[in-house]
């Protein structure tokens, strides 16, 4: 397996996110060999998690039977604005990072060519290269997650915008005065549909005297943040009202949200993914598609699909494999 493997083109994706890292080895034809998972801690500070994602790297290099010499480069996907030139996140929220050198300090780390896009670019570069081979012309990527990303397909190619940040849908405002979102604003589509949000919605209900199934899954001492995506298809499985009752409510923002990109940016397919996504589909996008129809104005949803990754979990370090594929040829 690792000599077959060395004389491949060995590239790692990684997708950090605010809760997890996930590291995949990939070998020719983008055939993903093995992959690895930590927790991100983010509370801990940046050079922990620097350190964090160099080990999920390693692990996942060791799972594939390889070895860190074998690897040509490291694409990686981090939430918030990101620099692809310097490989620097200018601003992520959702791990309290300002002006952080990733990609120079990974680099040093792992002493393999490591190169950084925002994470919502790089989910959306795996599923327009590699799920739906290259076709759509325009597609939108949105990825429900312990935050929001998204990235824009036009004209075939990632649309970076005139700063390189394009695509931060999760900060586009939908409640004026609504609840405080992590880039310091109040109502954004993160701050209403993501994770982190439906969590804080029940946990307030729960804490104000609300019923839930949720309260049974939790340990002593835990807070229903603890908990994860799936655990709220678990009490929606058992008839939790107040799940039942968030859920909708997010998959509703959602569905305005998508229904404004539709209005505004008409593309072709508007892909939807993230750990939420994974573990509510069935539940959640049929209220979304609905809802986002009923947003756009007459007309301008003829013929758009509105559908879910197939990739799941590994559309972020396929997309990030891509990034570093190509920026080896570039």
């Amino acid at each position: 397996m690792a000599e077959a493997a060395a004389r491949q083109d060995v590239i790692v994706g990684v997708d950090l996110g605010g809760t997890k890292i996930l590291a995949g080895v990939f070998g020719a034809g983008l055939k993903c060999l093995a992959t690895a998972k930590l927790s991100t801690k983010a509370e801990r500070g940046y050079e922990a998690v620097v350190e964090r994602i160099q080990r999920c790297v390693r692990d996942a290099i060791d799972e594939a039977d390889l070895t860190v010499k074998q690897v040509r480069a490291v694409g990686i996907g981090a939430p918030g604005a990101v620099n692809p030139e310097t490989g620097e996140v200018l601003f992520a929220p959702n791990l309290r990072w300002k002006d952080a050198p990733l990609g120079k300090d990974l680099a040093k780390l792992l002493d393999v060519p490591v190169f950084v896009e925002n994470d919502g670019n790089v989910c959306a570069l795996g599923v327009h290269e590699v799920e739906m081979e290259g076709k759509p012309r325009s597609l939108v990527g949105i990825f429900l997650g312990t935050g929001i990303g998204a990235g824009i397909i036009l004209g075939g190619e990632l649309h970076g915008g005139f700063n390189r940040t394009a695509g931060e849908v999760g900060h586009m405002v939908l409640d004026v005065g609504g609840p405080k979102c992590g880039c310091g604003n109040r109502g954004c589509f993160e701050a209403l549909a993501s994770r982190t949000a439906i969590f804080r919605e029940l946990s307030d209900a729960i804490r104000d005297g609300a019923k839930s199934h949720l309260v049974d899954l939790l340990g002593p001492g835990e807070a229903i943040t603890d908990l994860k995506s799936g655990d709220l298809r678990k009490a929606l499985r058992k008839g939790d009202k107040l799940v039942q009752k968030v859920v909708e409510a997010a998959a509703e923002y959602t569905g305005i949200a998508i229904g404004n990109i539709i209005n505004f940016l008409n593309p072709e397919v508007i892909v939807l993914g993230g750990g939420v996504m994974d573990a509510l589909q069935d539940e959640m996008m049929a209220i979304i598609e609905a809802t986002a129809r009923d947003y756009a104005m007459t007309g301008t949803a003829e013929g758009i699909r509105i559908v879910p990754s197939k990739l799941g979990d590994k559309a972020g370090i396929t997309g990030a494999a891509v990034l570093a594929r190509r920026a080896l040829k570039g």
